[in-house]
């Protein structure tokens, strides 16, 4: 049995090798790396699988969480409201542009953003939202969007790791994560559901004006070559990327239901480990398992737990082990005297165990069997 990866990247090239390869080459030979039409290419593409009117590749996750709230216009002062559980890029660049994020705790089963929460959190200096699709399943964005729009509020999805995830509304309608907020953000970051080879990012918007800001910051802030009409900055996703990117995306929804496989099985296997409790899933959400995350008791001891799969060529993470309102870098906002139990509560108890599209079957009844075994040498 070959080494068990958190994300195996290897295997999943292997499977698409000779189309990357061929398309890798072909940027190449045509020597235009630079908005090429394989990016051109790749923003239709993702356009279409999205639903979404405009998509504008840049050059990372965070970069295009920040453009987004540039394009907003926020100015230094203004408040965001986010969760603190989550990846430090959501909220790190509310702090590079001098905004203030005000942290709301999230529902303790699906670890996003408790929409009952939000209103409590407005006040006159609000003027966004920015919910996380936190492992692989949408917030609940009718509610979310239903509170924006009674407070004239922008919302802004990080969709880093939930591409592909369906949100189903209450009249039946469906639509993918990312294109339901004012703007969507992604990473096309190498471990994500759709990755490249490197660094990659984008934003979707339905909003045409929305949509030439974007374009416009992120392109030196320039919609005419040196004629510069905002503050900019130089964020682009290249041709190589773009190219790896839509081979990938044709194959994104396959991968999702791999990944939904291997959630399955876990959730069966655990299902007799009351100590573990299995990822729940929105009833307005499906989930695409950028993450397999649990939550243990307090029976188990987390850390205790990571050494006993680490010894036996298992790994494991903990996504995340400090929260944002606990970060040093947001001390001066004093977000440390936050109270968000249960967030501080779900940075004690969440493990993360092995989920992508090439996982084999004797590589997760080991990881099965493992933590299993941790358990019963463990029970009180």
């Amino acid at each position: 049995m070959k080494k068990i990866q958190m994300v195996d990247l290897i295997a999943q090239y292997a499977d698409i090798k000779s189309d990357v390869d061929a398309a890798i080459m072909d940027v190449i030979k045509k020597a235009q790396f630079i908005n090429g039409p394989e990016v051109t290419n790749f923003q239709s593409e993702l356009e279409s699988y999205l639903g979404a009117k405009h998509v504008i590749p840049v050059a990372n996750g965070t970069d295009a969480l920040q453009i987004a709230l540039m394009a907003l216009g926020l100015k230094p002062g203004d408040e965001v409201i986010t969760p603190s559980f989550t990846y430090i890029a959501t909220t790190e660049v509310m702090a590079l542009l001098g905004l203030k994020p005000i942290f709301v705790d999230v529902d303790p089963d699906t670890f996003n953003i408790n929409p009952a929460l939000i209103e409590a959190a407005i006040t006159s200096k609000t003027k966004a939202i920015v919910p996380v699709h936190l492992y692989g399943q949408s917030a609940d964005m009718e509610a979310i969007m239903k509170i924006a729009s009674k407070h004239n509020l922008s919302v802004v999805e990080d969709n880093a790791q939930a591409i592909g995830a369906d949100f189903k509304f209450s009249d039946e309608s469906i639509a993918k994560t990312g294109s339901i907020g004012h703007i969507g953000c992604t990473s096309f970051f190498p471990s994500k559901n759709l990755g490249c080879y490197g660094d990659g990012g984008a934003m979707c918007t339905n909003d045409d004006e929305l949509a030439s800001m974007i374009r416009m910051i992120a392109n030196h802030g320039q919609s005419k070559r040196y004629y510069h009409d905002v503050v900019g900055c130089n964020s682009r996703l290249d041709s190589i990327q773009a190219a790896v990117l839509r081979i990938k995306l044709r194959k994104l929804d396959e991968y999702n239901a791999r990944r939904n496989k291997v959630a399955s099985t876990y959730n069966a296997f655990f299902a007799d480990y009351p100590e573990v409790k299995t990822p729940a899933v929105g009833s307005f959400t499906s989930h695409v398992y950028h993450q397999y995350t649990v939550q243990l008791d307090d029976s188990l001891d987390r850390d205790a737990m990571q050494v006993y799969l680490a010894e036996r060529d298992v790994p494991s993470m903990i996504y995340y082990p400090v929260p944002a309102h606990s970060q040093k870098m947001f001390a001066h906002f004093g977000s440390a005297s936050t109270v968000l139990p249960i967030t501080d509560d779900l940075t004690t108890r969440v493990i993360s165990f092995p989920v992508h599209t090439e996982m084999e079957k004797e590589q997760q009844d080991l990881i099965c069997n493992s933590v299993a075994a941790f358990i019963k040498e463990n029970r009180k």
